[in-house]
Parts: structure tokens; C-alpha cells; sequence
């Protein structure tokens, strides 16, 4: 399909078409499109664009990766689609290790992602092993990575679902969440949503990883002050007041 760059929503319908190629290769599940066209109707709300609170929310999210132990980045297949090589970035800029956990699982599928993300330049990627369970999931996103996701001390999940960042939080991990719509039991439940597009949001983080590498009073600073549920207030008062503004 043809698509005229002089198009309003040039980049959108692209980004779409891209996602649909994928689905068709097997990498993206076909349900992940729903998934995408609810997170673009809450980007309206934010304008488009990288608000002062899923900035900040951002800065506090590197910041506790840089002060993690083992740090882990989980891939699906809707965050390969959308964002493969910005993950891959900001894992080499931190650094951390790349796990593929997905809902749909099978091991064909699996394989895909991960030859995906190493076609791209992913290294050491995770998941093709999963070795180790995590409580209180039921579904085969329980299946993770003893070295990736089993020991990890904080775990990045770009575009999840709620009960895997439960189960997360409630396994001792600190959560960090790349999630567009505030009221998702994803944002809620993570130490950290980062209420953004996954493409604005992830190579936000890693500026805000160099600008905080050596600056570990800075680091504990942020984390310490930072409240999610507070922040996700501010997100949702910035999306309603967008509702009202005259045109």
C-alpha cells in the first residue's frame, strides 16, 4: 500500500502497515493490532507527545535501572514490532539483557522474535529457555528465563499485561512500565509507568540513562521522590484537560 507523506497521519498508517506485515511473518500476534489501536486513542489524549510527567516518569525509570543488579528488558511481539531497535539500544546503553516473553506462545513463535531482535543487533537475547515459573500467573507468560526474568531485580515491560506486572511486583521486582493508557492494571501496579508511545519513551529513557550514568546521589534522589500513583494522577489530569480544550 501506498501511502503520500504529505498525509496528517503519514507516520501512524505506516506504523500500522508495518504491524500488519509482521502479523502476517508470524511475529506479532493478530489480537496485538487491537492492542495498538487503543494505545494510539490514548496518545490523542496526551497530544501526541512526551507530557512533563511521563518525562519525569521516564528519568526515574532510568534511574533505577542504572541501580539494578541484573537489569531485564522483556520484549513481545507488539514492542519488537514497534520498537526493536530503540530496546536494543537503551539494553546495550545500560547495560541489561533482552528476554522475549509473550502470551501467545509457541516455540516457533518464540524463535522468530528472537532471531528478529538479533537480525537487528540484539545480542545474548533470552527466552528461547525458560526455566523457571513465576507465581500467580496461569497463562504460559508464567514461563521465564532463570537468567533473565527469575533473577532479575528490576525488569522493564514495554506494553505487558496486568497480571504478569502483578505477579512481577509481587515476586519482589521492581516493575517499570511503558503503558499508554493510566488505567491499566500494568500502570497501576508498576513501580513506574512511563505513560508514552514506546517510540518516544524508550530512547527518552536511555538520554535520561547517559545523563544519569555517574550520578548515583541524583539516581537514589529520583527514586526515592517519585510516586507512581501521583504520577499517573498528573497523567490523567493532563489527558482530561486535553478533552476540553477548544480547538
Amino acid at each position: 500500500m501506498e501511502i503520500s507523506k504529505d498525509h496528517p497521519r503519514y507516520r501512524s498508517l505506516m506504523t500500522r502497515e508495518k504491524l500488519s506485515e509482521l502479523s502476517k511473518e508470524g511475529i506479532l500476534a493478530p489480537t496485538g493490532l487491537i492492542a495498538h489501536g487503543r494505545g494510539e486513542a490514548f496518545d490523542y489524549l496526551l497530544g501526541e507527545r512526551t507530557v512533563p510527567a511521563a518525562n519525569e516518569a521516564a528519568k526515574v525509570a532510568a534511574a533505577h535501572l542504572l541501580e539494578a543488579r541484573r537489569p531485564i528488558i522483556t520484549v513481545n511481539g507488539n514492542a519488537a514490532g514497534l520498537c526493536a531497535k530503540g530496546l536494543i539500544s537503551l539494553a546495550n546503553a545500560i547495560p541489561a539483557r533482552l528476554e522475549v516473553n509473550i502470551f501467545h506462545r509457541t516455540p516457533g513463535r518464540i524463535e522468530r522474535l528472537c532471531n528478529y531482535l538479533e537480525e537487528l543487533g540484539g545480542r545474548d537475547i533470552l527466552g528461547r529457555e525458560q526455566d523457571a515459573l513465576l507465581k500467580g500467573i496461569e497463562s504460559d507468560r508464567a514461563r521465564c528465563s532463570s537468567e533473565g526474568i527469575g533473577s532479575a531485580d528490576v525488569v522493564l515491560i514495554p506494553l505487558e499485561d496486568g497480571d504478569r506486572a502483578s505477579a512481577l511486583a509481587a515476586a519482589g521486582k521492581v516493575v517499570l512500565a511503558i503503558d499508554l493508557n493510566p488505567l491499566s492494571r500494568t500502570a497501576i501496579a508498576a513501580d513506574v509507568a512511563v505513560v508514552d508511545e514506546i517510540t518516544r519513551a524508550v530512547p527518552n529513557i536511555e538520554r535520561h540513562v547517559y545523563d544519569l550514568k555517574g550520578q548515583p546521589q541524583d539516581r537514589r534522589f529520583l527514586i526515592d521522590s517519585f510516586s507512581n500513583e501521583n504520577n499517573l494522577s498528573l497523567i490523567k489530569r493532563t489527558m482530561c484537560k486535553s478533552l476540553f480544550q477548544k480547538s
